[in-house]
């Protein structure tokens, strides 16, 4: 447990760190959507959703993909983000959800739980609500919620199977998840070991098998990826470009054999969408 609150601090850090830099800033997992448009394009947001959303919630967003875009969110339906950073995808899903639904973020970083606020303030968002707490234990009563969604957050966690029996905890009986994540195989121990990558959402990642497996022994039913994209050296580079630009998410100083060794993971670090439901 120790080793696993050590893990959560420093990603706190680098995450309270990177929310607080100047907003051309870059992301975690690449360069922020003021910058050319990358995440956006490669997370599946359009611009129709982005420019309807708070500046500050898209700038300092931090994902690998779009789960609000596959989640079958209806009026009136319960939906929690873990790990909902600035708010990108709570705001879009309070949309969905509407006037008579909830969108409930969970963070556990004072810097970005404070950003969301804000944000959710400026965007009239009063459908919202952002709650500290680890995704390892969830501030949320059990079987109150519709919808589970996360964004390229699971990855960061040390105790992913906690995380796992928590979705199913909350999830309403025949409730629903949809979470975008990073996975990865066959990485190299020295990736593994890397304090800056492990911020940067690669070293921590587990297998997509593993996932599956995962989410199947915390009880979830229909456990499956309803999409995936298979990241080439550019885009894995771009991580640690971010890293460059100030992103905040991990030293900037990344050894360039580490880098290098990195860029050769290419075709082995994806992102995916997982979907399960809670049986019931």
């Amino acid at each position: 447990m120790q080793r696993a609150d050590e893990v959560r601090r420093e990603v706190s850090k680098s995450y309270g760190l990177a929310v607080t830099k100047p907003a051309d800033g870059g992301c975690c997992c690449g360069p922020a959507p003021a910058q050319k448009g990358v995440v956006a394009k490669l997370g599946g947001y359009t611009p129709e959703e982005l420019s309807a959303l708070p500046p500050e919630a898209v700038v300092n967003s931090f994902g690998c993909g779009n789960p609000v875009a596959l989640a079958e969110l209806r009026p009136g339906d319960v939906v929690l983000d873990l790990g909902s950073g600035a708010g990108i995808d709570l705001f879009l899903a309070a949309k969905r959800v509407g006037p008579k639904g909830r969108a409930i973020g969970i963070d556990m970083t004072d810097e970005m739980i404070a950003k969301a606020r804000e944000n959710a303030a400026a965007g009239g968002f009063a459908n919202v609500e952002v709650r500290k707490g680890i995704i390892e234990e969830l501030p949320v009563e059990s079987g109150t919620v519709d919808w589970v969604i996360s964004n390229c957050v699971i990855n960061l966690s040390p105790e992913k199977p906690r995380v796992f029996r928590e979705i199913a905890r909350v999830l309403k009986p025949g409730g629903r998840m949809l979470v975008s994540d990073i996975v990865a195989q066959d990485l190299p121990e020295e990736i593994r070991a890397s304090a800056a990558l492990y911020s940067s959402c690669v070293s921590g990642a587990i297998g997509e098998a593993e996932y599956l497996a995962g989410l199947r022994a915390a009880g979830l039913a229909d456990v499956a990826v309803r999409d995936r994209l298979v990241y080439d050296a550019d885009q894995i580079d771009a991580f640690f470009a971010s890293e460059e630009a100030g992103c905040g998410c991990g030293p900037a100083d990344l050894p360039p054999e580490l880098r290098e060794m990195a860029r050769s993971l290419a075709g082995r670090v994806w992102s995916a969408k997982f979907y399960a439901r809670k049986p019931g």
